[in-house]
């Protein structure tokens, strides 16, 4: 296995700054990118991770928005 395309949990936690115990209830939860389950351990490709980040990219906060909505709304939609 080339490490280099892959990421142990520790090194993700790093990499998005948040603990392991987060990325472990987002695993049991069904959340994040996938992973992979070898010899008891969980490690995660790269191009999984880059990818879960790209789909997770947003310009602004809200439900529903996503990274492709850059258009302004008009100003009848804005209540002004």
């Amino acid at each position: 296995m080339d490490d280099c395309r892959h990421l142990t949990q520790k090194q993700l936690a790093s990499r998005w700054r948040i603990s392991q115990r987060t990325l472990e209830a987002w695993r049991w939860r069904g959340y994040g990118p996938p992973h992979l389950k070898i010899g008891g351990r969980c490690i995660y490709r790269l191009e999984d991770v880059e990818s879960f980040e790209a789909s997770s990219l947003r310009t602004r906060t809200g439900k529903g928005v996503d990274a492709t909505a850059d258009t302004l709304p008009a100003r009848s939609e804005t209540g002004r």
